[in-house]
């Protein structure tokens, strides 16, 4: 269950729920990231349009997505609200949820792999995270693509951040790109065909894939964690094979997509 640092949502905030009891005027939610506390939505919260059984809209054991439409800490009430929401924000919210139960988890692991609990890791680290990237995984992916220094430098302890770095490295893959370009390459020697052939095997297999489209064009393929490296890439391998046919007397010629 993903915490947030606050005991209460405010008003306006979209938040998960677990419908745990139904009844013909409304319906009670667990919130799923205030640990204890529970939501009420009213009948005529539920959907747009008249509702003549609620039951046809929310079942107990419903996982909902809801706005926040008042807050009595004091009462220990939140009123929410299903239908004053739109369908792509249910859908983000959802996948933001999905996403931070994920980062829970590595950082349960981190805080295991130096001895201490979850609850631990949340009150020394884990909300500083949340204030610091925004969000629990947002930390994770830059400790996995930059190292530990990256929180060190944000004011982490070295400990916690050699042990979430460590975990995050293991479970998030890095971004990636892909990229096209061709090159077409022709030689007019005697020996052109070995002419086209050293010119692309003088391409970096590693960080280039090489396809044959049709003679005299070639397809040149890069994935990278970034554009900048990939166009980078791309262009120097299309230049060394291009500067190899000329040196022998043919003709080549870039393009970064297919004309």
């Amino acid at each position: 269950m993903v915490r947030m640092k606050h005991k209460w949502p405010q008003e306006g905030d979209l938040v998960v729920a677990t419908v745990h009891k139904v009844l013909n005027y409304g319906a009670f939610a667990r919130l799923e990231e205030y640990p204890g506390e529970e939501a009420f939505i009213h009948i005529s919260e539920v959907s747009a349009g008249w509702v003549k059984n609620i039951r046809d809209y929310v079942r107990e054991n419903q996982k909902i997505v809801a706005r926040v439409l008042r807050v009595n800490p004091k009462k220990g009430h939140v009123d929410v609200s299903m239908k004053r929401i739109r369908e792509d924000q249910r859908t983000r919210k959802i996948q933001q949820w999905k996403i931070e139960q994920k980062a829970e988890k590595l950082l349960e692991f981190a805080a295991k792999s130096i001895n201490k609990d979850l609850n631990m890791a949340y009150e020394e680290v884990g909300y500083g995270m949340m204030e610091e990237f925004g969000d629990l995984y947002g930390a994770f992916e830059i400790s996995a693509e930059e190292g530990k220094d990256s929180l060190i430098e944000r004011g982490m302890d070295e400990e916690w951040a050699a042990a979430i770095t460590e975990v995050a490295k293991k479970n998030i893959s890095p971004p990636e790109v892909q990229i096209t370009g061709y090159v077409d390459i022709t030689s007019y020697a005697a020996d052109g065909v070995q002419i086209i052939r050293n010119a692309l095997n003088s391409i970096n297999k590693d960080d280039v894939s090489v396809q044959c489209v049709g003679a005299p064009r070639y397809r040149l393929l890069v994935k990278s964690s970034d554009y900048i490296t990939a166009e980078t890439i791309l262009k120097d391998a299309a230049d060394k094979a291009i500067e190899i046919v000329l040196e022998a007397g043919g003709e080549g010629e870039f393009h970064r997509e297919l004309e």
